[in-house]
């Protein structure tokens, strides 16, 4: 597994790895984690992988980032 890009983006710790053909991209927030693959084939320079990182894709990342954190929260409560 290669490393292409790691950052960190408004407290979201973003890494992009290459591996078996496919593009992994990996938004890490506290305990939580999303995971995203795309073919290769479907990006033709590594620059468009930057794509991801802004508008409406990155916006739905942190929405759904916070819907995570509260239902995980409201399990631990519920422990």
């Amino acid at each position: 597994m290669r490393v292409v890009k790691e950052l960190v983006q408004e407290d979201i710790r973003v890494s992009v790895f290459s591996w078996n053909n496919k593009y992994i991209l990996k938004f890490e927030l506290g305990p939580l984690e999303q995971t995203f693959k795309l073919s290769e084939m479907d990006v033709l320079e590594e620059t468009e992988l930057d794509a991801f990182l802004i508008g409406d894709f990155f916006q739905k990342v942190k929405d759904r980032f916070e819907e995570m954190g509260i239902s995980f929260r409201r399990q631990l409560e519920n422990l």
